[in-house]
């Protein structure tokens, strides 16, 4: 028997010559795919299969919406098809007012289960203190209910045993086990126990990083829970401690150290298969999915091919991140289509007075509310994701509407960004680049602009981990001019996320201010680095 969330609709079929034929057939028709198999930031991914549709949730912290709901026929091409939460909160912290953010806070790690025909997605929040759980019969098309209670369970992983009741694992190398109310409206105090002392242990006992990350699975009536642990001098580790009860008493082994490839859990094919999903650091373009063939032997899951991720799987290939995780957009709305196609994200709450797809067709308006001293205390930058190995962003603004002291532009957003566009200073207006890669902004390069179009580029370069950007200014679109010295792109716990192209315009000294974005174009080449 296969539960929390794992949906095997064929069940373990009798015949294993049907099995057998199955698996051959299917491999004759599948092409190599490599790892990894995103290549963007989609970390602390959780996965279930419901019939032969896969469903995977991931993080994205202070971004709005948020918890990204993906899905896919094959593992290998994911599509954006919802988002558990328009806003987390609606507070300082998350609206980026009265001086507060919640950079690198917001919603972490979140767990997918499918039980009873309905859908649980649930996450929680360090800045809030709270512990949610979004529900919905319709994945895809919504709407979600929320409920959320205290205390804030770290990690956790959301599981529905046989017998009905509703757990949930968390923690950080000592793990704790506590059963929900029927409601999900909170935890049963009484009880809550620990139920593994210290998870890390089967990876040593010079622990930099405490087993975290838990995901639970059962299957053949065992217990699996999947963790990450990293020791000290060494990388990302999975650990995996199995039961005959859920309460234990587990046993656990180091399962998979390469790469440093961790954190997540198994999935099972249609076809009888297993994979594990995890994900990998790399650098400034974020934590990138891999998934990895499973294989079992005495009853424990074995990861990897001899113990090593492969480059290669026998999955179908990729056709590409566009337009399933990011993509271009001309801002052209027809009758019934969202203001914001799914894979763009506010950076924080957005302020939905100032900012319109509407008020000229074809366009974005951003419209500045209030005044800020610094781009990253400002509302309503729009952002998506970076890919790699390397990307292109390009847009144009035309920036009639603009007040003094109103800078708007392209940016590659993370603690360490980069920005170009333009800046009214004195009633003149000017192209500016902004490099921050050493934490402080430093204005490079200002140009004199009379024109009421300019175009902007951004490229990124994560090839072995490089992480090397350079930002393009052009009159006409053709003819484009390098701006400032390269932004070395450095991935910080700051924001805890890869760098996203983003799409700003914020006021220093009036409000009310306005530019309009004629189009984002997204691109998988370089055509200036």
């Amino acid at each position: 028997m296969i539960t929390g969330g794992l949906q095997n609709d064929v069940s373990y079929m009798k015949n294993k010559a049907i099995i057998f034929v199955l698996a051959i057939l299917a491999s004759a028709s599948l092409c190599a795919q490599h790892n990894p198999v995103i290549f963007a930031d989609v970390p602390d991914m959780s996965m279930i299969r419901v019939g032969d549709t896969y469903y995977m949730s991931s993080t994205t912290m202070h971004m709005a919406p948020g918890v990204p709901i993906m899905k896919s026929k094959d593992l290998i091409n994911w599509q954006l098809v919802n988002y558990a939460h328009d806003i987390l909160e609606d507070d300082d912290q998350m609206n980026l007012t009265n001086g507060k953010n919640s950079y690198g806070k917001g919603s972490w790690a979140s767990s997918i289960r499918f039980h009873s025909g309905t859908y649980y997605v649930s996450t929680f929040a360090g800045n809030t203190g709270k512990t949610y759980i979004y529900t919905t019969k319709d994945i895809e098309k919504g709407p979600w209910m929320e409920h959320s209670f205290q205390p804030s369970l770290h990690d956790h992983t959301l599981f529905f045993d046989d017998d009905g009741k509703i757990y949930m694992i968390w923690g950080a190398g000592k793990l704790s086990i506590v059963e929900l109310k029927e409601d999900l409206s909170g935890i049963k105090p009484e009880t809550q126990r620990v139920v593994i002392e210290n998870a890390s242990a089967p990876a040593g006992d010079n622990i930099m990083l405490g087993a975290e990350g838990s995901q639970l699975f059962k299957v053949n009536g065992k217990y699996y829970l999947f963790n990450i642990t990293w020791p000290k001098g060494g990388m990302r580790t999975v650990v995996i401690h199995r039961a005959d009860k859920i309460t234990g008493p587990y046993e656990g082994r180091l399962e998979l150290q390469d790469l440093g490839v961790a954190q997540g859990g198994i999935i099972d094919t249609l076809d009888g298969r297993w994979f594990a999903y995890l994900f990998r650091d790399y650098g400034s373009v974020g934590r990138i999915p891999y998934l990895v063939p499973v294989t079992w032997e005495d009853g424990w899951p074995v990861l990897g091919v001899n113990g090593k991720v492969p480059e290669t799987l026998d999955l179908p290939a990729s056709k590409g991140l566009i337009p399933g995780i990011v993509a271009s957009d001309e801002f052209n709305r027809k009758k019934g289509e969202l203001a914001l196609p799914l894979v763009w994200q506010w950076n924080h709450n957005p302020d939905n007075r100032f900012w319109s797809v509407t008020q000229r067709k074809g366009y974005l308006r951003l419209i500045t509310g209030r005044i800020d001293s610094t781009f990253l205390s400002a509302r309503n930058t729009l952002t998506q994701r970076t890919i790699g190995p390397v990307c292109s962003g390009t847009t144009c603004i035309e920036t009639n509407g603009m007040k003094d002291g109103d800078f708007a532009g392209l940016c590659l957003l993370q603690s360490n960004y980069g920005l170009v566009g333009v800046k009214m200073v004195n009633g003149f207006k000017y192209v500016y680049m902004v490099n921050a890669s050493l934490g402080e902004p430093v204005e490079q390069a200002s140009i004199p602009v009379s024109a009421k179009k300019v175009y902007f580029k951004a490229e990124c370069d994560f090839r072995e981990l490089a992480d090397i950007a350079r930002f393009y200014y052009s009159f006409d679109g053709k003819k484009w001019n390098d701006i400032g010295e390269p932004l070395k792109m450095k991935y910080t716990l700051t924001h805890f996320m890869g760098y996203r192209f983003g799409l700003f315009n914020y006021a220093t000294k009036e409000p009310e201010g306005y530019v309009d974005f004629d189009y984002f174009r997204i691109s998988d080449k370089l055509t200036q680095l």
